[in-house]
């Protein structure tokens, strides 16, 4: 009698092994399939950081970032968005020329970047070059400017930054600017402004995506109820699975649904499970912040340094990450809410992004692994990896006021 329980305990543990091994190859075959797309990666920050080679696979656990070419290929990541990011400083006519002159200069960098490396990669315009690169073997380099600060009061910029490759702006940051209030900062406008309105017919004109992560609950409905195009939140999450003023409630995500637009959930795991309190590292945080003026005004070398301080923060206190699990817990949450053509995927890389499970780009297939594990098909992981927000996109490029 024990020797047949035993041989059944074997065969179940065979049998099991075997479903778990074909799950794993029918989701990395999938992975390796579709066109794979990241709407929001920080990593023009880390071209900045003397020693980082994006061309060579970097160590993200000793300053190598969450992004390299090498490790994009390992991860098959056919499409990313890179930030050409500016915190919010003062808006003063000094300030807002301050923040253009920064923005130039990622942008430039970027483009300088990614013209050394012609056969790993190329900086991608429109919706149909993720396809096109994907075919030819190379990564899709897209740009979008993460707040809209460095337009300062200058509406032409709005097309500057369309012409030198942003296909995206985020309305804000952290910050209210003069286009709109942020989800992190006290109601200053009670949403979007006349400036900010003006903003929105401008993207409509040229063809370029708004996106509302970041902004304020009043801003988003005010951004919905202005773009004649639909939106996108690049990086955020369900508030209903992680109550978070980053993140989407219920009822914006039915309006973002019959605006016709996508939610890209984000890897960051404050955004995808509630964090303990941790006083200590909030107290050194904030002394960092008083240090280096809250990130204002810094050269180039400050900001390495000041950056290097606040991630020693985080070794010190490291954050306990969520896991590829809980992130697809929100994946659900919106399928369930918004369905299925409304949800994608925006890590946020480089930006804070990374999972106890999908800790840079290189094990973004996990995601694709759960979501086979919780019965997605292909065509509904295709449409979660890339296929809505390309359809936004393509539609927005199409628009023509």
């Amino acid at each position: 009698m024990l020797h047949r329980t035993v041989l059944i305990l074997v065969g179940s543990l065979l049998i099991y092994s075997s479903f778990a091994q074909n799950l794993e190859e029918k989701a990395a075959n999938i992975h390796k399939k579709v066109l794979t797309l990241d709407s929001h990666t920080d990593t023009p920050l880390m071209l900045y950081r003397p020693g980082f080679d994006i061309s060579k696979k970097n160590d993200p656990r000793n300053r190598g970032g969450k992004i390299d070419f090498p490790r994009m290929e390992e991860g098959s990541l056919d499409a990313v968005f890179f930030a050409v990011f500016v915190g919010q400083g003062p808006r003063t006519p000094e300030g807002n020329q301050k923040a253009r002159e920064r923005a130039l200069d990622v942008f430039d960098r970027v483009h300088k970047t990614i013209a050394m490396y012609p056969e790993k990669a190329e900086i991608a315009l429109t919706s149909k070059d993720a396809i096109k690169l994907k075919k030819l073997g190379k990564r899709a380099i897209y740009l979008g400017l993460e707040n809209g600060y460095p337009i300062g009061e200058d509406i032409n910029m709005v097309e500057e930054y369309y012409r030198l490759g942003a296909r995206y702006i985020t309305l804000s940051h952290t910050k209210n600017n003069d286009i709109c209030d942020s989800s992190t900062d006290k109601e200053e406008h009670g949403g979007l402004t006349d400036f900010g309105r003006k903003v929105i017919n401008e993207m409509n004109r040229i063809g370029m995506m708004i996106d509302i992560s970041h902004i304020s609950d009043k801003a988003f409905y005010d951004v919905i109820a202005t773009s004649l195009t639909p939106v996108i939140a690049s990086h955020s999450n369900a508030r209903a699975i992680c109550d978070n003023p980053r993140n989407l409630t219920d009822d914006m995500l039915l309006v973002l649904k019959e605006n016709g637009g996508v939610a890209q959930v984000c890897i960051l795991s404050a955004y995808v499970k509630k964090q303990e309190p941790n006083p200590e590292k909030d107290n050194e945080r904030a002394a960092i912040r008083e240090k280096y003026n809250n990130f204002e005004g810094l050269s180039d070398e400050e900001s390495v340094i000041a950056r290097e301080e606040w991630n020693a923060i985080e070794r010190k206190y490291p954050t306990p990450l969520a896991s590829v699990s809980e992130l697809v817990d929100h994946v659900d949450h919106i399928v369930r809410v918004a369905g299925i053509n409304h949800v994608g995927i925006g890590t946020d890389f480089d930006g804070g992004g990374g999972l106890s499970d999908c800790f840079d780009v290189s094990q973004i297939g996990n995601i694709t692994l759960e979501l086979v594990k919780r019965g997605y098909s292909e065509e509904e992981i295709q449409k979660i990896w890339s296929g809505n927000f390309l359809r936004v996109f393509e539609e927005v490029e199409n628009f023509r006021m």
